[in-house]
């Protein structure tokens, strides 16, 4: 603990800090729960869609045997020409957004190739999105889950280090206070005694005199 100054000021400047603590501690508290439940939400999203896109590729694999057919399926059919992200924000953290991506079809003969090699390619398509949007979902947990410990370790600075330790402050100056004032009186009662008797002894020598 830091050494403090046991003055009237000292003691103000404590109980502003402690009104302060204690004026924040709610608000960083909610925001706690706040992104635990974000991120939990958030985590079942990506399971969900890792989940589809699993269920898509197993649903799918009477193709695999086809698709080994290099000639069959054109190498390079399919790429990604952009990936769409957007902007958001939750507990005032920002986030990216999955918006979509746009894909390229290679060239190959209409005529010769199967009709299936297009039904392939779009479902191919359709389980690259579920993959770039579960990589997107990742990376707001992980935006989230920084957020969270930082905002974690301001709750258990304030709830176990600042507010306890500011209310140790304003009671040892407190005391010290309480402490310095019985002091003073104590002492303004001696000094009064201390006249009161000298103003009696000087009374009974100026009889004594007469």
């Amino acid at each position: 603990m830091a050494k403090i100054k046991l003055t009237k000021n000292e003691l103000k400047n404590q109980k502003d800090a402690l009104k302060m603590y204690r004026r924040y501690l709610p608000t960083l508290t909610l925001k706690k729960q706040q992104l635990q439940s974000e991120i939990r939400t958030i985590e079942a999203k990506a399971i969900a869609v890792r989940q589809e896109k699993q269920a898509m590729e197993e649903g799918f694999g009477a193709w695999i045997a086809v698709f080994a057919e290099e000639a069959a399926f054109p190498p390079g059919i399919i790429t990604v020409s952009n990936i769409r992200k957007g902007k958001g924000n939750i507990a005032g953290v920002d986030i990216p957004t999955f918006d979509g991506a746009d894909f390229q079809r290679g060239d190959y003969d209409l005529y010769e190739t199967p009709l299936w090699v297009d039904i392939a390619a779009n479902h191919m398509e359709r389980v690259m999105l579920l993959d770039m949007e579960a990589e997107v979902l990742d990376e707001q947990v992980y935006l989230l889950e920084k957020e969270l410990t930082a905002t974690s370790q301001r709750v258990n600075l304030f709830e176990k280090v600042k507010i306890p330790e500011t209310e140790a402050n304003i009671k040892k100056i407190s005391i010290y206070m309480a402490d310095q004032q019985v002091s003073a009186v104590v002492r303004s009662k001696i000094s009064k005694r201390k006249i009161a008797l000298r103003n009696e002894e000087a009374s009974e020598r100026q009889v004594d005199a007469t």
